[in-house]
């Protein structure tokens, strides 16, 4: 099966009468695709971006469907676009809480196995322990080099000139991993046991680069319910099809 790698080669092209059957894009951008008169049984979709735009199923946005049917399969999880600390203490003990669940309900057998070119749980893990020490310990509390060893970066870090220095070969034990996410998880619940109106509303950078946005402290919290949650689906999603 050919495989195509860092190419711009079919922008703007017209396929006619061709098949896409089991195909498989990864980390490719197909923003702007129209689709007329097309078979799309079976087409999976996942995209973390979803919801800053629109998809149109027969001329139907499906973004606020998509949005709506999420927070009921997950409760608490509306409360990541929380504005207030109140707001952001409640939907922080909600994703702990439904995080606890799978952690504890994972058989030890699973905690290493993924599907293909996913995570398992002990890296995403290691992943939302990176997200706290990006978003909380460098946006927020500015501490020049936040990462843990044990933290898993995002695919293609390396390319962008990411300091992978920081970052363990070799992987660590599964109790590490759990101390270390548990460590992380109380920081945040700590900080935001303080947090007021007035310290959620300052001005942060952007703690991954960039001029084009700075975020607030209150918006780098909803960084991290966002990864909380979104890595919480994608993990029950994968051990689902292991189980």
């Amino acid at each position: 099966m050919t495989t195509y790698t860092g190419t711009n080669e079919f922008e703007g092209a017209t396929f006619v009468k061709a098949s896409f059957k089991g195909a498989t894009l990864r980390f490719s951008d197909v923003s702007g695709v129209t689709m007329r008169s097309v078979d799309v049984d079976g087409l999976d979709i996942d995209s973390h971006d979803l919801f800053f735009g629109s998809l149109l199923v027969n001329g139907v946005d499906v973004v606020p469907l998509v949005d709506a049917e999420l927070n009921r399969q997950f409760p608490g999880r509306e409360l990541q676009k929380a504005q207030t600390p109140e707001g952001l203490r409640e939907g922080w003990l909600a994703v702990q809480s439904a995080w606890q669940t799978t952690v504890d309900g994972t058989p030890p057998d699973l905690v290493d196995a993924h599907v293909e070119g996913e995570w398992s749980l002990a890296q995403t893990l290691r992943h939302l322990v990176l997200a706290t020490d990006a978003w909380l310990r460098g946006g927020i509390l500015r501490i020049e080099q936040p990462f843990h060893e044990i933290g898993q970066i995002f695919t293609g870090a390396a390319e962008m000139g990411f300091d992978m220095s920081i970052f363990r070969t070799d992987p660590p034990s599964y109790d590490e991993i759990l101390a270390v996410r548990a460590e992380r998880q109380r920081l945040v619940t700590d900080f935001l046991a303080t947090a007021t109106a007035e310290l959620l509303a300052e001005e942060r950078e952007n703690p991954w680069g960039g001029d084009d946005w700075r975020p607030s402290v209150g918006d780098c919290i909803r960084v991290i319910l966002e990864e909380e949650w979104a890595h919480l689906r994608y993990i029950r999603r994968d051990l689902a099809r292991l189980s």
